[in-house]
């Protein structure tokens, strides 16, 4: 079965919301005449949160805090869900399409489809429109309409939303239209203008007034005479042109206009600030607290969300109340210089991490027995036994017998 050969019975109308969609494929609706990822300011400032999106690594996490239970991907059906949510595409790729979606419109959408009850797969929703509907019980349904003309309406329940700047709908984040679009003018503008001035100065530069008449083939032999002795590169005239009488020489001066380097930058650096990075997240050539500063601003957020809403829509509360969630591991995005990596190693033998948590941020394969964590001897967690034995024999002052405030005797908080 294809993405667009979902079936749902129920009738839904009442139209509550409606949203355009910008698509990589769609016409676009903005006025310097093409879609907004057609840009390629616009796709470098989504390039690298997409690729960071990407690399994280969901996981279901099991953690009852009653029964002590934590377990990491118990359920295959979900592990292999995460891993490969449709036939044509892994996590990975889905997740980055999922985060270009989400920062081209604020809006992202994945459908979850069911076999049987069963959730079997997940896919990302290209649309070019989208239509919040209720139906007579009042139940919430969204319409999408996609760029080949079919539309499919599906129930917001077996909908994974995601939403960015959400503030005046109440569905839906608010498009970036209004935003970008003044934005997106300008940079036309002056690309159309750097294009214009590319080409004005291929055209004519002289005029050659002739005092007398000429036949066209000599006018044209005393043009193509005075162009090879005085404008060509190699010309040893040095710059200076003669003429007689024949005819009078004028030149044409460039009147078309260059934006400045300053201009352009300070355009591009509008669109940056817009989509949350900078320079140097687009050409890697952060540094370590820089690309933790945009981590924290931009990946993180995505992360929780994402998070969240798988959470929320793949389990019941039922489920979630026994300490099932989805994590978004990132890991991965965490960038680090050698010497802090370095610096990691010492947590290894006080049981923070496992030798192959330190290869991994090494990206080194994992060993064999390196899931085993480790702890110096000359540190113990304050339940163990040789703990309470310490705790037991209490201390003694000067006079060898033990000492009434640090003896067996309870205290309340404040005395400790």
């Amino acid at each position: 079965m294809g993405l667009f050969d979902w079936l749902f019975p129920k009738k839904s109308s009442n139209v509550t919301h409606r949203l355009e969609m910008i698509s990589d494929n769609g016409n676009g609706f903005y006025s310097f005449g093409g879609n907004l990822y057609k840009s390629d300011i616009v796709r470098a400032c989504i390039r690298p949160f997409a690729k960071a999106a990407g690399k994280m690594v969901a996981k279901h996490i099991l953690d009852n805090k009653q029964s002590g239970a934590f377990k990491i991907n118990p359920n295959v059906n979900i592990r292999f869900l995460l891993e490969e949510p449709n036939p044509l595409m892994s996590g990975q790729m889905m997740q980055e399409k999922i985060a270009t979606h989400l920062k081209l419109n604020n809006n992202a959408f994945i459908y979850m489809k069911f076999d049987n009850n069963m959730l079997s797969e997940l896919w990302p929703v290209p649309c070019s429109s989208v239509e919040a509907v209720e139906d007579n019980q009042h139940n919430l349904f969204l319409k999408f309409q996609f760029s080949n003309g079919k539309t499919q309406t599906i129930p917001y329940k077996h909908i994974i939303h995601l939403r960015n700047d959400f503030n005046g709908n109440d569905i839906f984040g608010d498009h970036p239209r209004d935003a970008l679009l003044p934005l997106m003018n300008v940079i036309s503008t002056v690309d159309q203008g750097m294009v214009s001035a590319v080409k004005n100065s291929a055209v004519i530069k002289w005029i050659l007034k002739f005092n007398s008449t000429l036949r066209p083939e000599d006018m044209k032999q005393q043009t193509k005479d005075f162009t090879e002795q005085y404008l060509s590169i190699d010309s040893n005239m040095g710059g200076a042109a003669a003429t007689d009488a024949k005819f009078d020489a004028t030149q044409v001066k460039d009147q078309s206009y260059v934006p400045d380097d300053k201009q352009i930058a300070g355009s591009v650096k509008r669109v940056q600030a817009f989509f949350g990075t900078n320079e140097k997240i687009i050409m890697s050539t952060y540094t370590e607290d820089e690309w933790n500063s945009y981590y924290e601003a931009e990946i993180e957020p995505f992360a929780m969300q994402m998070s969240n809403e798988y959470t929320r829509k793949l389990f019941s509360r039922r489920e979630r109340g026994f300490g099932n969630s989805i994590v978004f591991e990132s890991t991965t995005l965490q960038y680090a210089s050698m010497s802090t990596k370095l610096n990691l190693v010492q947590l290894v033998d006080r049981g923070i991490f496992c030798a192959n948590d330190v290869l991994k941020i090494f990206n080194m394969p994992p060993i064999e027995g390196g899931n085993e964590y480790v702890r110096r001897l000359d540190t113990v967690p304050v339940s163990d036994e040789r703990q309470q034995g310490n705790d037991e024999g209490g201390e003694k002052d000067a006079s060898g017998q033990p000492d009434e405030n640090t003896g067996t005797e309870e205290h309340d908080g404040n005395e400790r």
